[in-house]
């Protein structure tokens, strides 16, 4: 009877272009092949750094510990000093929610938006402008329910889906959702979204900054029991936000009285109720009554000991010089100039203290990051160091003139001292520096600081400001990412922000590599879709900026099919390889290390489309140009090798696929060690083909290593683990120990389906395997009913001409004429 055994095979590369130094010659250059370990899931090249799952190493940690009830995740902002309680705002948000309806919170203004989400019971939408206080009435909220014992208070930044994801991605494993993986981002978080709707549990969801609702729309957490409620903050407005049961409670500025009771509050509070007089509703009406510029105007007061009437003389003063940085027509936002004075007044002071200069350096850093904050170390980096250093002017003054001294350079900033520049910029209330809470995002300004920021950076400092955030990022990206989950998400929503601020300074000469490292963190992280979307939008920005033809358009091209082919979509990444091939022979050469590596792409792809013949042509030709342009041991020789054996194996050419097979994992143990993720791949591959040849203990001793390894290395629900126990379940049936075979082969039909999908081509492996035990153990109506199963899957998913699709009908035909429809 025949018996079915998965490979694990090579996939496609990434196209990863190197780091660029200053001042040396710009280009693009493809990185190392990266291949498949069990049903798709990415694992390094041989050689190469090893790449893990978006979360393996919390789940490893966190799987199979009891849940800790209470639950707080992410970071709820600390309310503001002098918080206003904004009784009327609360009494529209209680009411609506004690109705069961979902709450709009808007401003009194339209804005621009895109089109605003389908509609969701129990979610509480506070829509209103910048500066507004939105997000201190949804921390107070998030306060109050932890502090009432909730069982689970989430905060989750909103201004990129990504962000979203990977906190309920986080929170899927954390509670234990059914169905989470650690490994597949999206499906965790749609894991945790049913969770919610489930639960009896009592919760609190808070999307803090919504900016596009459309993104969103898919990722709005429902309760169906009534035990949870969703509150979401966002600057967009659209009349659609108030259908479908919605009801909308407008956000505004502060009334006069809270604007004044928040001055008096502040400044009473630190010991310095001597400052206020008079003057203070009029400085709190000339602030619009808005809570961000009253918290600039507050810290000035307290750090300046400047009274009220003081401030406004110089605020006034300030507000009229505005017009040639922010004229009034300009002010979209309707309050920036008021936060541009402020902000104005604030740094004037900062010049005043020694790390002032600093300060205001950073600040224009700032202004192009995200919003939500970013990792305290990024200004540890040298980037962010000598931009500081160059922009600060600190050159020590010499003791005493001499003409014939030489310009002293410019004394070198410490990461100490730009930490001193961003506790100063904290302390007059223009960013918030809080290393006591989430560590990736210690660092935050609000939003319309930063653009009052950007719009008052003279035009000659913006370069090199955006020149140093791109480094810092690139500096501070951990490679692989995989491990750190949550910075590489926070990384990636810096790198979009700072790409719609600077998008000319990243693409001048060419695309740059923080581009690259952005796009290909998508792919370790399992977010095919939005990789997909983010390659086809670099493919056609590339295209449209540098040409056709050029070197950075070719590798976008082929990271989107890269991003294809881990979606599954294999055929369309077919299509976009073998354009790429031709590309890269017209452009570099048959002989170019990228057009090689373009030809095994292909070979890659073809093979998991079951054009096995052809992907052997290439393969050979791959292998032969790798040992002749690389060496015999280079690590992508031998990758090489290893696919041309797989599938060689996959057509029938046991012996020859033995033997190259054996030689793989000498070289793997030689060169990576016994416990790398190529050489258990390696030692698999073999032992399927040991299996295939008949050399039956041989391939059971391998397996039951090769398990126990990936149970010990990866743990025991990864697909690499599942897959190899299918593998060894095939191998106890060929030995005789049936009900052995039986047992694991269930296991792992049900973790292929939990982990990959009811369709992936593992999983179709796995249960035609069950369906054979079943018949070799008389079972043969359910063998039968499965194995019809199979077939049609697989016909419909991999097409009837596949090999794996005609090898399971064959059987089935057999299993038919020999009457086992009916169990006989």
């Amino acid at each position: 009877m025949t018996f079915f055994t998965r490979k694990h095979k090579p996939g496609p590369s990434r196209e990863v272009p190197p780091p660029r130094p200053p001042d040396a010659p710009r280009t693009v250059s493809a990185g190392p092949d990266s291949v498949a370990v069990g049903g798709g899931v990415k694992a390094s090249a041989l050689g190469a750094h090893s790449k893990v799952t978006y979360a393996e190493n919390l789940y490893l940690t966190e799987a199979g510990t009891p849940v800790q009830w209470p639950l707080v995740l992410g970071t709820v902002p600390v309310l503001a000093s002098a918080f206003q309680p904004r009784a009327g705002l609360r009494r529209a948000v209680d009411d609506a929610r004690g109705q069961g309806r979902t709450v709009v919170l808007a401003s009194d203004r339209p804005e621009p938006g895109p089109a605003g989400p389908g509609t969701r019971t129990a979610v509480q939408v506070m829509s209103g402008g910048g500066g507004v206080g939105k997000s201190q009435l949804a921390a107070a909220y998030a306060r109050e329910a932890i502090q009432d014992g909730t069982d689970l208070v989430l905060w989750a930044p909103a201004a990129e889906t990504q962000q979203i994801l990977a906190v309920y991605a986080r929170a899927a494993l954390l509670v234990q959702a059914p169905g989470r993986t650690g490994r597949d981002l999206e499906a965790d978080a749609q894991a945790f979204l049913h969770w919610l709707a489930a639960t009896d549990r009592r919760w609190l969801v808070v999307l803090d900054d919504i900016t596009d609702l459309d993104a969103v729309e898919p990722w709005w957490p429902d309760s169906q029991r009534g035990t949870g409620w969703v509150l979401a903050t966002t600057r967009l407005k659209d009349p659609r936000l108030t259908g479908g049961g919605r009801s909308r409670v407008d956000v505004d500025v502060y009334t006069p009285a809270e604007a004044v009771s928040y001055l008096t509050a502040r400044l009473t509070r630190e010991g310095r109720a001597h400052l206020l007089d008079d003057r203070a509703p009029a400085l709190a009406e000339a602030l619009g009554h808005l809570p961000l510029a009253l918290g600039h105007a507050a810290a000035y007061l307290l750090r300046e000991d400047t009274s009220c009437t003081a401030y406004l003389a110089r605020f006034t003063e300030r507000a009229a010089r505005l017009d040639d940085v922010l004229p009034r027509w300009a002010d979209t936002e309707r309050y920036g100039r008021q936060v541009t004075a402020t902000l104005l007044l604030a740094l004037d002071a900062t010049d005043r203290d020694p790390h002032g200069p600093a300060a205001r350096a950073a600040l224009r850093i700032l202004a192009l990051l995200d919003p939500a904050g970013h990792p305290a170390d990024l200004w540890q980096t040298p980037a962010l160091t000598l931009y500081l250093t160059a922009a600060s002017g600190q050159v020590p003054r010499p003791r005493r003139f001499l003409p014939f001294r030489r310009p002293r350079r410019p004394k070198p900033v410490s990461a100490d001292e730009a930490r001193a520049a961003l506790r100063l910029l904290d302390r007059y209330g223009l960013i918030t520096y809080d290393t006591t809470g989430a560590p990736h995002r210690a660092v935050r300004v609000h939003a319309l600081t930063a653009r009052a920021v950007r719009e008052s950076t003279p035009e000659d400092q913006q370069g090199p400001a955006a020149a140093a955030a791109i480094a810092a990022l690139l500096e501070l990206w951990p490679e692989p990412d995989q491990r750190h989950p949550d910075l590489a998400a926070t990384l990636r929503a810096n790198t979009d922000v700072l790409a719609e601020h600077v998008q000319d300074h990243l693409w001048q000469p060419d695309g740059h590599p923080l581009l690259y490292r952005s796009g290909l963190s998508l792919i370790n992280a399992g977010l095919s879709a939005a990789a997909t979307a983010y390659w086809q939008q670099m493919a056609g920005e590339s295209e449209q900026r540098l040409g056709t033809d050029h070197v950075s358009t070719v590798s976008c091209r082929a990271n989107l099919a890269f991003a294809l082919w881990q979606a599954g979509r294999t055929h369309e990444a077919i299509g976009i390889e073998e354009q790429v091939v031709v590309d890269r022979e017209r452009l570099l050469g048959g002989d170019h290390v990228q057009t090689v590596k373009a030809r095994a792409n292909l070979a890659a792809s073809y093979w998991q489309a079951g054009r096995i013949g052809e992907a052997i042509g290439i393969e050979e030709q791959v292998v032969a140009d790798r040992e002749r342009l690389l060496g015999h041991d280079h690590p992508e020789t031998v990758t090489a090798r290893a696919n041309l054996a797989a599938s060689y194996g996959h057509a029938g050419r046991v012996a020859e696929a033995i033997g190259i097979e054996e030689q793989v994992v000498a070289d793997s143990e030689r060169l990576l060690g016994r416990d790398h993720p190529s050489t258990l791949t390696a030692r698999s591959n073999l032992a399927a083909s040991y299996q295939q040849a008949g050399r039956l203990q041989e391939a059971l001793d391998l397996l039951e290593q090769v398990v126990a390894d990936r149970e010990r290395l990866l743990s025991a629900d990864h697909p690499s683990t599942v897959i190899a126990r299918g593998n060894l379940a095939t191998a106890y049936q060929r030995t005789g120990r049936t009900s052995e075979a039986i047992a694991i082969a269930e296991q792992a039909v049900a973790d292929c389906e939990r982990l990959l999908g009811g369709e992936h081509p593992s999983t179709l492996m796995v249960r035609s395997n069950l369906a054979v035990f079943y018949q070799q153990a008389g079972r043969t109506r359910e063998a039968f009913e499965l194995l019809a199963h199979v077939v049609a899957d697989s016909e419909r998913v991999l097409g009837e001409d596949h090999p794996d699709a005609v090898t399971f009908g064959a059987v089935l035909a057999e299993w038919r004429a020999l009457g086992y429809r009916h169990g006989t």
